[in-house]
């Protein structure tokens, strides 16, 4: 989590120029070449130009090559007989980043470590940059004395209506939408040019993409007790016009989006603007038709969107014309000017997190905005995080608990089935459906229901293995196995996509009886087309997924009934409400449990969880299977008795005493290369200097094994003598300890001060040159441990 009370070291210095020596200076941040901060000079011809927040063309290096940077701050100082080099052009006619995103991304850039230039190229969207979905169009305008040349000319009758439109336009009009307005050709229009009352500019014109018409308004639910003393608490925040973090804690069903609409619904009342975050793009869809049948105008920014529609998106949200903003993570970054409110619907979701530079979290960098903006941050989850439940144990966040679904509906029953005990019976079916799960499927279906099968793998068979010498067909770039897809006959890899053709005998051995083992979606779809022949089903994986517009069609079809069985990986597992679903069968619970991953358990509780709360939200009710090898675990006991609090009860501790995240700030180091040897040395070479940089002295032992788990504090056997608190691990192979043709090692830092380690980061890496073809990342509360 983001340290409080600092929101404001980045805001610009207030400046004023004081005598006539001083000279207008831009300071700008390059996209490519040094990633400190250059001072330019502003020339007379720009002054009117420049803005914090436009993109420049600046000369660079002895060469002077023309480089572009963003302006990030522009300020009257004395820069003594220091000569600077001018500002050559700029980019932009408009700001394209407002100064409340300014500060945001240079917080971003100090606490994730990374450049200030990719906290900006991330923050805004490429179609924005490239102005996508514009054209360069002529506008006219009525000249300024057009009023005293009519008195002086007599002008035909058309030509004198064309004239009287363009005056009383709001705004310049092109040619055929004056012509429209008047009815009449072009040769009017031509004529008044060439008189001289009409003038004509060159412009850039967005153009807005097709939308299906708006439907019609819904009225507002009336909300039970729980509900309303939720919405209170969030008006309370938006009446006293300060932040404040609410965690509305709701079973699954309990109508946690209603009282969204209507916080929302209060701060259009005072003339602001709302961002709602989801998890995953598939939840979009279902969320905005939502919005739109309260609020009619809705913004929808999410990576599936085309770069024009996203522009246009990004200009109308910035202009102030649309009220609700609604998509996946980076819609955090939406250029409300007039921002009133922020939810984070799912804040468990660790979709949240993005995995590549910049490595921020979404929930944190909307703590922060809302922070710095002074508006409520509300989360809501069935499952909250536990880094937020703690910050509400604590009383950071105000908890806010909703116990009971609406209408009274009672959570579904949640059943275990033993795969220890099962496994002779499944020995004899060979399938990954227990008689219990196939059981209780027909049953539904005969009573026309709805079943949701969840798998979190893909593919067909998760490895390739042969019966005779033992070999598993691997990927040659990653440490992994690959996984059989039967549609496409491949053996692929997940990672980096290296593909051959399905062996037909061991590439070892050439033994003919090579065995395709585990089970994914696609062998649970064969399983379940055989099992249940004339039943529709559908498939929701990456694999099916990948067209625009698929996860509405696939999603439109089952809420219409003409699926009855949908089956997929955790995409299916969140936040859908469908109320014919009467049982969700889960195939393995078991997928994330063992994991080498402090958060394992915390993963399969909100899996679990999430997935059987798709089910019992009609009249019908419904029931939930979770098929495991383990029904005795901590995480799988309380997910079936839909307990967080004594899931969250049991696994806090665990954290505290190993000094684990939310009581430890944490990050983690990966080192990559080609070359194992090198990678490796050059990984001791770093821990060495990051132990001397914090202040550790001595080492714990390091591991050679190929795959290890993260080690936990515990066991370093030698803390450090200046912070007993503080730790260094590793480094040792990561998890995947080949990914891509890159060997991987990593370094672990924890400690109670993220400031501090931060710290020991930048100095470490002031300097520092790795071997050619190494790399070295940098993830700040990191999400993926593998």
């Amino acid at each position: 989590m983001p340290e409080q009370g600092k929101l404001f070291d980045y805001l610009p210095e207030p400046w004023e120029a004081d005598d006539q020596s001083e000279r207008l200076v831009a300071t700008v941040v390059l996209l490519k070449g040094p990633e400190k901060e250059l001072d330019y000079e502003v020339p007379d011809a720009l002054r009117e130009s420049v803005e914090p927040g436009k993109r420049v063309k600046v000369p660079l290096g002895r060469g002077n090559r023309p480089t572009v940077g963003y302006c990030v701050r522009l300020e009257n100082k004395p820069t003594g007989r220091r000569a600077l080099k001018p500002v050559q052009t700029v980019l932009d006619e408009c700001r394209l980043l407002s100064s409340p995103l300014l500060r945001l991304s240079r917080w971003m850039a100090d606490y994730y470590l990374c450049p200030w230039a990719a906290v900006l190229e991330t923050i805004l969207p490429a179609g924005v940059r490239s102005q996508a979905g514009t054209r360069l169009t002529t506008l006219l305008t009525a000249d300024p004395q057009a009023a005293q040349c009519l008195a002086e000319e007599k002008l035909p009758a058309k030509q004198l209506a064309v004239m009287k439109i363009l005056a009383s336009a709001p705004a310049p009009m092109t040619a055929a939408e004056l012509a429209r307005s008047a009815k009449c050709t072009s040769g009017p229009i031509q004529s008044l040019r060439r008189k001289g009352l009409i003038r004509a500019q060159t412009a850039r014109v967005q153009l807005p993409p097709q939308h299906a018409a708006h439907a019609v308004r819904e009225k507002h639910l009336v909300l039970n007790a729980d509900q309303q003393k939720a919405l209170d608490v969030i008006r309370e925040a938006l009446g006293a016009q300060q932040h404040r973090t609410i965690l509305v804690h709701g079973v699954t069903g309990s109508g946690k989006t209603e009282i969204y609409i209507q916080a929302i619904q209060e701060v259009l009342h005072f003339g602001r603007q709302a961002i709602v975050l989801v998890p995953e793009i598939s939840l979009t869809p279902q969320t905005v038709e939502r919005f739109r049948l309260r609020f009619g105008e809705v913004a929808v920014l999410h990576s599936h969107l085309s770069d024009a529609e996203r522009h246009w998106h990004w200009q109308r949200i910035a202009e102030g014309r649309v009220p609700v903003v609604v998509g996946a993570r980076s819609a955090i970054f939406a250029p409300a000017p007039h921002l009133g409110l922020i939810v984070l619907d799912e804040e468990h979701e660790t979709s949240f997190k993005q995995e590549t530079a910049p490595r921020y979290h979404a929930r944190d960098v909307a703590l922060y905005r809302a922070e710095a903006e002074g508006v409520p941050l509300v989360l809501g989850s069935a499952t909250p995080s536990l880094e937020s439940w703690h910050e509400a144990q604590v009383g950071r966040y105000k908890l806010v608990e909703l116990p009971r679904r609406v209408l009274d509906r009672p959570l579904p029953m949640v059943g275990t089935v033993d795969l220890r005990i099962d496994r002779h019976r499944r020995a004899v079916t060979r399938g990954s459906i227990g008689r219990q799960l196939h059981a209780a499927v027909a049953r539904t279906l005969e009573a026309d229901g709805q079943v949701i099968l969840l798998l979190n793998r893909r593919g067909y068979s998760t490895h390739i293995q042969c019966p005779a010498c033992g070999h598993v067909v691997m990927c040659p770039h990653c440490d992994i196995a690959l996984t059989h897809h039967r549609k496409e006959e491949i053996a692929l890899c997940h990672f980096c996509d290296y593909e051959i053709p399905t062996p037909a005998s061991c590439p070892a051995c050439q033994f003919a009886g090579i065995r395709y083992s585990g089970v994914g979606t696609q062998r649970l779809e064969a399983e379940v087309r055989a099992r249940f022949p004339n039943v529709p089903c559908l498939r929701m994986d990456t694999d099916t997924m990948q067209g625009r517009g698929s996860h509405e069609r696939a999603l439109a079809a089952f809420r219409a009934g003409k699926v009855k069985i949908l089956l997929g990986t955790q995409m299916i597992a969140k936040g859908l409400d469908f109320p014919n679903v009467t049982l969700v069968g889960v195939i393995n619970a078991d997928t994330a449990l063992h994991l080498p991953d402090f958060r394992a358990a915390e993963r399969t509780f909100h899996l679990v969880t999430q997935v059987a709360g798709r089910t019992g939200r009609g009249e019908k009710g419904g029931r939930v299977l979770v098929q495991t090898f383990n029904p005795e675990h901590p995480a799988i006991q309380a997910a079936v008795r839909h307990d967080y609090a004594a899931f969250a009860a049991g696994e806090l501790p665990l954290r505290q005493m190993l000094r684990y995240p939310p009581f430890a700030s944490m990050i983690r180091l990966v080192i990559r290369g080609p070359t194992e040897p090198t990678v490796h040395e050059f990984a001791k070479y770093l821990g060495e200097r990051l132990r001397e940089a914090i202040g550790v002295q001595d080492s714990m032992v390091e591991s050679r094994r190929s795959k290890v788990e993260i080690p936990p504090p515990t066991l370093d056997p030698r803390p450090s003598t200046l912070d007993q608190e503080v730790r260094v691990l590793g480094p040792a192979p990561a998890p995947f300890a080949k990914l891509r043709g890159q060997y991987r090692f990593q370094i672990q830092l924890q400690g109670p001060d993220g400031d501090r380690l931060r710290t020991a980061v930048r100095q470490t890496a002031e300097g520092l040159e790795p071997p050619e073809g190494v790399q070295w990342i940098v993830d700040v509360d990191p999400v993926d441990m593998m």
